[in-house]
């Protein structure tokens, strides 16, 4: 494994919560952090609510499309952050596993995805933090 750390975020259909906290995580950790995001049940598309109000904080996800979660996946990652996807994702030791309950932006409008939006990022933040101070505990450069 890399001295890199690694984040998978999961939700139901990656079209929401886990492109949201990826594009965040991303953007604000850039090459400090390796990045996935998958889903159980992937949608066709992102929500063009989430492209929106991600937009509005200048990070462009227009482009990413929803994947399938994967064993590789999970097994590469250092963290998994799940969002709402239950026990769909399987469980291996050595990592770190957050369940976030947020509220899934499906079928609602950019003004309904903007709290979502901002209490991901302040957890995005969080969790920046939780990684420099582990790595800074273990002596890891960043």
């Amino acid at each position: 494994m890399s001295d890199t750390p690694s984040v998978l975020f999961v939700c139901v259909h990656n079209a929401g919560r886990s492109q949201m906290a990826a594009a965040y995580l991303t953007h604000l950790a850039g090459e400090r952090v390796e990045v996935r995001s998958a889903g159980s049940a992937p949608a066709d598309a992102v929500n063009p609510a989430v492209v929106e109000a991600l937009r509005e904080e200048g990070i462009d996800i227009s482009a990413e499309v929803p994947k399938v979660l994967t064993v590789e996946a999970v097994r590469a990652s250092d963290y998994v952050i799940t969002m709402g996807c239950g026990d769909a994702c399987p469980i291996f030791p050595g990592k770190t596993y957050l369940d976030w309950v947020l509220e899934d932006p499906a079928g609602q409008g950019v003004e309904a995805v903007r709290p979502i939006r901002d209490e991901i990022r302040r957890r995005i933040e969080d969790l920046i933090a939780d990684i420099d101070r582990t790595r800074a505990d273990t002596g890891s450069t960043p």
